[in-house]
């Protein structure tokens, strides 16, 4: 068990894929029906999406970005969650830092909130007269 989740007790079912979509990549594409490989899979969740998005402080690891990074195992990593249980996290995620800090260590929520919400930047029109 994950501790105490604020999802899980609030009595609302969301899809499986709420909490297993990216799992769910890395396991059944990459690790299991070799669709996509492992750097194209990452680049699809991360740099491709901040792209479209024109998120110009995330989707990649350099200076000046956010550190929204996640280590997982990539011989492990699954998502468990079924409309049975749809609240069961991933399996194979260690750590996931959020802005810099840990919100996931050791697989175990640490209860830290530093994300935010994100919204598409839209560019300003330009007065040509």
């Amino acid at each position: 068990g994950m501790g105490m989740s604020i999802e899980k007790n609030s009595g609302t079912v969301v899809h499986p894929r709420s909490y297993g979509t990216f799992p769910r990549v890395l396991s059944k594409f990459v690790r299991e029906k070799k669709i996509l490989s492992l750097a194209a899979a990452i680049h699809k969740m991360t740099q491709l999406p901040a792209a479209r998005l024109k998120l110009t402080d995330r989707g990649m690891i350099k200076t000046g970005m956010a550190a929204d990074l996640t280590l997982f195992d990539p011989n492990v990593v699954s998502d468990t969650a079924d409309f049975t249980d749809s609240h069961k996290y991933p399996v194979g995620i260690i750590h996931v830092l959020v802005n810099g800090q840990l919100a996931v260590e050791k697989g175990k929520l640490t209860g830290i909130s530093a994300g935010s919400v994100l919204r598409k930047i839209h560019a300003p029109l330009v007065n040509t007269i």
